[in-house]
């Protein structure tokens, strides 16, 4: 496949990945020992706080009061948003019945998890739309107890908007909290919490590692690394706009990576020159972010075809996928390796990130060649259940037998056998040779 990097990236975002693993591994198991007061210290060591942990119904009362009514009711159009989608999501999920032979029924349930966590980002920027991603996707699934935390600005406690949003969006308890000691409190249920079924959202990477750690105890929706986008383009994009949603993107953080993929040189070279005057105009930690990202993990790739493009994006499995080319349909039909797909220059990462409807909790660094994002099915459980008659057993129970003496598992077999012998006493049944329980 032809293919020429007009930019090329010093960096990945695994090159500068440091191993946390000790230190999370420390701090999860003080805190398993030490319950509330072994939490409670790590949050004033690392959060520098010393207030209240699980907010009271007056401290969310007194935050609502610092949010406008104008941030209050984008808060509610994108709540209204998520929660439709989400729905619409959940009623994707039907129980079934099938009888499987005339006597023999089987079924499959969807049930929602008892508790969640919802872990709500922090530190460079107050992610008030985490907020509502996580819990109102939670709330839809009908998840019976939800929690969500957020690291507090120091003693300033947390952002009203964040304690708005998560309260307006259905969280039973608000718990003013960041990194592994948020984690560890929701799964093993400090501060009178239920233990959380499953933590969602995503965090830095001493967050990510404590979900690593403590999964299988506990469920997650993933593991998030630096966010990414890509932006395939051709040559009836606007240059102008695919350099502002590669800046936009960027200002995430120093290792958040931005690709463009494209057919048209010009194009490439023209996005190329737009970009530095962008980065300049921003403010200034939103600026470093962005000339870190820009000049170490940023990509300019020249490909021949619109499907060499579309090879190239699967490849890079991108948690945001952006299109900005002829045909829309043939690229939603095609790109099959995306977290999100945002189809058009009329829609933009940053909707889907903030109050379009579809969740922003996705893959990242390369995920999404095997999974997809946050969802409402990521709090629901799909189980089965079976029924029988004797008569509908009978069939079952002879393959039951001779398959299980097959793989040499005896038990097995006669747990079937009991049930022909007790159901059909005056037949006789061909159900495979016995193994010698000497061997």
């Amino acid at each position: 496949m032809a293919r020429t990097y007009v930019k090329s990236a010093s960096k990945t975002s695994r090159t500068d990945a440091v191993s946390v693993t000790e230190t999370v591994r420390a701090i999860l198991d003080e805190i398993e020992a030490g319950g509330d007061a072994a939490a409670t210290r790590f949050a004033k060591k690392f959060d520098n706080y010393s207030g209240p942990v699980l907010l009271s119904d007056e401290d969310k009362a007194r935050a609502a009061a610092k949010v406008t009514e104008q941030q209050k009711d984008d808060i509610k159009f994108a709540h209204d948003n998520i929660r439709r989608f989400a729905e619409a999501q959940r009623n994707t999920m039907q129980d079934i019945e099938l009888e499987i032979a005339p006597g023999l029924v089987a079924g499959q349930r969807s049930i929602p998890v008892r508790s969640a966590g919802c872990y709500v980002p922090g530190g460079r920027y107050s992610h008030i739309a985490s907020a509502m991603m996580t819990v109102t996707t939670a709330k839809v699934a009908g998840t019976g107890h939800i929690t969500a935390c957020s690291p507090p600005q120091g003693n300033a406690g947390l952002p009203p908007a964040i304690i708005y949003a998560a309260d307006y969006c259905g969280a039973d308890e608000i718990l003013s909290m960041g990194g592994v000691q948020a984690v560890a409190a929701l799964a093993f249920g400090l501060f009178g919490l239920p233990k959380a079924d499953i933590v969602v959202g995503p965090g830095n990477q001493f967050v990510a590692e404590a979900k690593r750690m403590l999964f299988g105890y506990m469920g997650i929706d993933l593991i998030a690394g630096p966010t990414d986008s890509l932006i395939l383009a051709d040559d009836s994009a606007d240059a102008m706009i695919v350099a502002t949603d590669l800046v936009g993107q960027a200002e995430h953080g120093y290792n958040s990576p931005v690709w463009l993929v494209t057919d048209n040189r010009e194009l490439g070279e023209t996005v190329l020159k737009l970009v530095p005057g962008l980065i300049a105009d921003l403010p200034e930690l939103n600026r470093k972010n962005a000339e870190a990202a820009w000049r170490d993990y940023a990509e300019v790739v020249l490909c021949d075809t619109r499907e060499e493009m579309a090879a190239t994006s699967d490849e890079y499995a991108p948690e945001h996928l952006t299109v900005q080319a002829r045909d829309l349909d043939w690229w939603l039909n095609r790109l099959v390796c995306y977290g999100s797909l945002f189809l058009g220059e009329e829609t933009t990462v940053a909707f889907g990130d903030k109050a379009s409807g579809p969740n922003h909790v996705l893959p990242t660094s390369g995920s999404a060649r095997y999974t997809g994002g946050l969802s409402v099915h990521k709090y629901m459980k799909i189980v089965t259940w079976q029924r029988a008659t004797r008569e509908g057993s009978k069939r079952v129970a002879q393959a039951t037998a001779r398959i299980s003496r097959l793989e040499g598992m005896e038990g097995h077999a006669r747990t079937a056998d009991i049930r022909l012998k007790k159901y059909f006493p005056d037949e006789v049944f061909d159900l495979g040779v016995i193994a010698d329980a000497a061997e």
